[in-house]
């Protein structure tokens, strides 16, 4: 008689925890119940709308640029590519992408190219620039920079700036200081970047 009651106390203490968990998941508040911001329409994550427009890929390529991720910039501008063309702005971008790598080769042809189609713009001309300098074509980037300036009216202070440290390089000055040249690159519309070199 003992061993049957001790038999049956074992499997009462076994038995009683998954029941109580299995009637509390049947119960109408599941394991928790719901908050005061919940409808049982809202519990689960919102589907994908297929509607929806997407994102251009020329935003972010910026985005992607700004955030420092350079190999993810230049998919979303080849793929923005394919949908807009090589336009000017994204040969530019393309540019600014490769010289956030260091491919300063690819960036100042990619460059040289968006400077052709689109000559009027003066973020385009700086960012040739940017990569002449960094190619150590100090001169030539001079020359770069003070179009792009011209072409800005001198209202951007990135291009400014840029044209300032070129000339300080170029004529060597004591009173600033050119041992970090932190060229900013600058993107069409708001924005501009500030490509360092990588380690």
């Amino acid at each position: 008689m003992t061993g049957k009651i001790r038999r049956s106390l074992t499997r009462a203490v076994f038995i009683g925890p998954i029941l109580g968990l299995a009637l509390a998941a049947c119960s109408t508040g599941g394991f928790s119940a719901l908050r005061g911001d919940q409808t049982p329409e809202n519990l689960y994550a919102p589907g994908v709308n297929q509607r929806a427009e997407a994102v251009d890929g020329i935003e972010v390529g910026h985005r992607l640029i700004a955030a420092g991720q350079y190999e993810l910039a230049i998919k979303s501008f080849n793929r923005a590519a394919l949908e807009h063309g090589l336009t000017g702005e994204i040969l530019s971008a393309l540019g600014s992408a490769n010289l956030g790598l260091g491919r300063l080769g690819q960036a100042e042809t990619l460059l040289r190219r968006a400077v052709e189609k689109d000559a009027a713009e003066p973020e385009v001309w700086n960012n040739l620039g940017v990569v002449l300098m960094e190619s150590g074509q100090t001169a030539e980037a001079e020359q770069i920079f003070r179009k792009a300036y011209a072409l800005d009216n001198g209202e951007s202070d990135a291009i400014r700036d840029n044209l300032r440290l070129a000339l300080a390089k170029t004529e060597k000055s004591v009173i600033t200081e050119v041992n970090e040249d932190n060229y900013k690159l600058v993107r069409r519309g708001s924005g501009d970047y500030l490509i360092r070199p990588t380690p």
